[in-house]
């Protein structure tokens, strides 16, 4: 006898799915008023780095709203939310440009830490119950 073994289906929350798209559509509006107040002010003005770190302050921020509303949150976001606040921090704080070198870093704590983080199940699609 051979037992099949079937996926779980994913079921979509049409109001986790609703809340979910609020939250997108919050990040984007924020990123590009960043965006665009970055862009007014003169060359220089600002720190170096200091706007890798409020882009990945954003998108940690969008998956922390995620997370106390009860969605899970995306791992990829989460991955550029961290990448970008330690890469601005770096570059700020001791005028490097390290990007290239912890992407490799935290992709690999990634990897190391993906069956711990599939196993919590904290990351997937947000609508998905």
């Amino acid at each position: 006898m051979s037992e099949q073994t079937s996926k779980p289906v994913a079921v979509i929350d049409p109001e986790k799915a609703a809340l979910n798209k609020r939250l997108e559509t919050a990040f984007w509006g924020l990123f590009l008023i960043t965006l665009g107040c970055q862009w007014l002010l003169p060359k220089g003005t600002l720190p170096n780095g200091l706007s890798s770190i409020v882009v990945g302050v954003l998108l940690l921020g969008l998956n922390a709203a995620r997370y106390f509303n009860g969605l899970r949150m995306s791992g990829f976001t989460t991955f550029l939310g961290i990448l970008a606040l330690v890469g601005g921090i770096v570059e700020m704080f001791f005028k490097m440009d390290l990007d290239g070198a912890i992407l490799l870093i935290v992709l690999g704590a990634y990897l190391i830490l993906k069956p711990w983080f599939d196993k919590q199940g904290l990351f997937g699609k947000a609508e998905q119950t």
